[in-house]
């Protein structure tokens, strides 16, 4: 199948309301313009994942994240690689977050937590969930289940002591309070994001609602592997392939 008509089945799983933003949040990065018998997935679009991509002889990848504008000449170079490798790439950043099978709700349903509501708006996409658990849990019981779903060291911070039954979650960056005073509003009693920073940090003691804070890439993986797997559910010739990252702990723990 070709990478126009892989696009088109991904884009009929979402319920669009604007065209406008949708497009905007999502697309062709590269197209190689091969037939696709094999697709990779991952969170980031970088030049370790377009090689891993090499590697397992991906066709086309298929990512949460393009390549950063933040990380200034970091497109062109993937671009570039793309094309020396002939491999496709798509992304889905904002309508992946809000839609029912994506990075909040998948990591939400391994949690075993219920959706409250949808929050944190943006342009009619909703990127944060309130959720609750059906019988309150200790939160280092919390914090372990994290730690063993992400397979990942987690950093957490106590600000209260009660047991835990409402949870706030932004995956990947919910850092700025603006997104943590949603989850207070709430009255919840986590808050769960992929990063953070000191403002996030001393609002919370501030607020008195305990942190829990994992990493953007991981937070994030299974909206993008429910993706993914959906594709193949699709398009039963699509073989369906999950790219190796770096964790984000390790990256920022190295010594130089």
């Amino acid at each position: 199948m070709d990478v126009v008509h892989i696009v088109e089945s991904i884009d009929n799983l979402f319920h669009v309301t604007s065209k406008e933003i949708y497009s905007s949040e999502s697309g062709i990065t590269y197209n190689a313009d091969k037939k696709v018998k094999k697709i990779g997935y991952c969170v980031n679009l970088t030049l370790e994942t377009i090689e891993q991509a090499r590697i397992h002889g991906v066709d086309m990848m298929v990512t949460h994240h393009d390549a950063w504008d933040e990380i200034y000449g970091l497109r062109e170079a993937c671009i570039e690689k793309l094309a020396e490798y002939s491999i496709s790439h798509y992304y889905n950043h904002l309508p992946l977050d809000d839609c029912s099978f994506g990075t909040n709700d998948s990591l939400l349903k391994k949690l075993n937590l219920e959706i409250v509501k949808r929050t944190h708006e943006w342009e009619g996409l909703y990127f944060g969930r309130i959720a609750e658990f059906d019988e309150e849990i200790e939160f280092n019981e919390l914090v372990n289940n994290m730690e063993n779903l992400l397979e990942e060291p987690v950093k957490f911070w106590k600000f209260n002591d009660r047991k835990v039954k409402r949870v706030g979650l932004v995956c990947g960056n919910g850092a700025p309070t603006a997104c943590l005073k949603e989850a207070v509003e709430n009255k919840c009693d986590v808050y769960i994001t992929g990063e953070c920073n000191l403002y996030t940090i001393q609002y919370a003691q501030f607020k008195g609602i305990n942190l829990i804070i994992g990493s953007h890439t991981f937070t994030e993986i299974f909206g993008i592997e429910s993706l993914a797997l959906k594709l193949n559910e699709n398009i039963k010739e699509l073989e369906v392939v999950r790219l190796n990252e770096k964790h984000d702990e390790a990256i920022f723990s190295k010594k130089y």
